[in-house]
């Protein structure tokens, strides 16, 4: 249950394929449409997240969950990858007594919605038993219809769980009633003697390690755990062992991406916070707002923006489906062609307040303003009106975590000078997003 278990498995698939962090962009995700077709689920799923740990193997005071980097703890960027999942009805975490108010703080503080906190026990199978209580009875005994056909356990210290691999699981689950994610082994397994010495070496390639997260039919995982003994739950760490062994449930184990690794030392935290950094300063929603100019522009971006590190996407607006860009991490440029009426800015910034989302990183906004010859003629006057409205606007985006910045595009016959601006355009914005420079904060940058 910990990870890195072996179990015995071969022709498990590619050990490469790529993969992303859950909740974060994904450039091969298909344009305009960042929800995976074919990902909706017709039956109720709930996850349970034991993380009533100390956290000893960091060295640190503070349980490694609640360890904070980018200003956030770590089980809150585990929690929002889940609840960016639709078909995802509810979220127990678990934890020690002693931090319910800590955890309580974190839901309020991140606008947690679809979880509920729960006292663990004094081991990890304990603290996960009381998880699948807590799905089953609210104020009593919760009728069968209110429980979950499936449920998921993950670990709180592995935030990087995409949807993908998500439905993997929860459908597995629900067809052979358990489900688990295995990985390669890196390093030979071998046992030891008590005197220290070389026993015998297990054959790597017959053998996996035994990863999170783990799928259950509801009726499965409570009924393992009726009937396990106390031995399991002091000692034990394998949910799927407890399925095999006490409901005769053969779980299917499917080959998990590289990314479900957990935090497990101080120099994970490091590297979590890093690959968090990458996953929200490469991509841009590019919102048009149906204007022919915007998608041309949009389109001469697309290419110099890649070759800097940034994938944009293009929509027209934020309604319909492409309203679920709204709900992820993904920053926005939105084109303007009258800069003195802000509308556009103004109702993207309504609808990312409206989203009632905390961003894991502070949201970039940028303002591409479109400026014809005749504007250039108006002088210091109109620069002055321009630079003011964006100074306003981004006063009141930056208290909602959102760094709002302009880019003014000058137009140009001269296809020379009109491309080096687009490329202008591309360098800026991509500076931008990737380092999140405070002292550019509603400033109207020259392309």
């Amino acid at each position: 249950m910990e990870g890195n278990h072996a179990t015995t498995q071969s022709g498990c698939g590619d050990p490469d394929r790529p993969a992303h962090p859950g909740g974060f962009p994904n450039r091969d995700a298909g344009k305009g449409d960042p929800q995976p077709a074919g990902r909706d689920v017709d039956f109720p799923v709930s996850v349970v997240l034991p993380a009533g740990g100390t956290g000893e193997r960091t060295g640190l005071q503070t349980p490694k969950q609640f360890c904070s980097f980018l200003g956030r703890p770590l089980i809150s960027y585990t929690i929002q990858a889940f609840e960016r999942v639709s078909w995802i009805q509810s979220i127990v975490v678990v934890v020690a007594r002693e931090n319910t108010d800590l955890m309580a703080d974190i839901v309020r503080r991140f606008r947690h919605r679809k979880v509920r906190a729960v006292p663990g026990g004094s081991t990890r199978h304990r603290s996960i038993r009381n998880g699948i209580l807590a799905l089953g009875e609210e104020g009593g005994e919760r009728p069968a219809a209110g429980r979950p056909k499936v449920v998921l356990i993950h670990d709180a210290v592995r935030p990087f769980v995409d949807e993908d691999f998500l439905y993997e699981i929860a459908t597995a689950a629900k067809e052979h009633g358990a489900a688990g994610a295995i990985r390669p082994l890196v390093s030979t397994v071998i046992a030891t003697t008590p005197e220290g010495y070389l026993d015998h070496s297990l054959e790597r390639g017959k053998y996996r390690a035994s990863e999170m997260p783990q799928g259950f039919t509801y009726d499965v995982i409570h009924r393992a755990y009726q009937r396990c003994s106390q031995s399991d739950f002091d000692f034990g760490t394998e949910c799927l062992h407890l399925a095999l062994q006490y409901c005769g449930t053969n779980a299917k184990l499917i080959q998990g991406p590289p990314t479900l690794w957990k935090v497990t030392y101080k120099r994970d935290l490091a590297a979590a916070e890093s690959i968090i950094k990458d996953a929200v300063s490469r991509s841009a929603c590019f919102v048009t707002g149906g204007s022919a100019r915007a998608a041309a522009l949009a389109g001469a971006l697309q290419e110099p923006a890649r070759a800097l590190g940034t994938e944009l996407d293009v929509v027209p607006d934020l309604t319909g489906e492409n309203a679920s860009y709204l709900l992820k991490e993904w920053n926005f440029i939105q084109f303007s062609v009258d800069h003195s009426r802000p509308a556009e800015v103004e109702a993207l910034l309504a609808a990312l307040e409206a989203a009632d989302r905390a961003p894991l990183h502070p949201l970039v906004v940028i303002w591409v303003q479109w400026s014809d010859s005749d504007e250039l003629l108006g002088g210091r006057a109109a620069a002055a009106a321009a630079a003011a409205v964006i100074t306003d606007l981004s006063s009141a985006a930056k208290l909602r975590n959102i760094l709002l910045y302009g880019i003014q595009l000058h137009q140009s016959k001269d296809s020379e000078r009109w491309e080096r601006s687009v490329s202008k355009v591309a360098e800026i914005a991509s500076v931008l997003i990737r380092e999140r420079s405070p002292a550019l904060v509603g400033q109207l940058l020259q392309a």
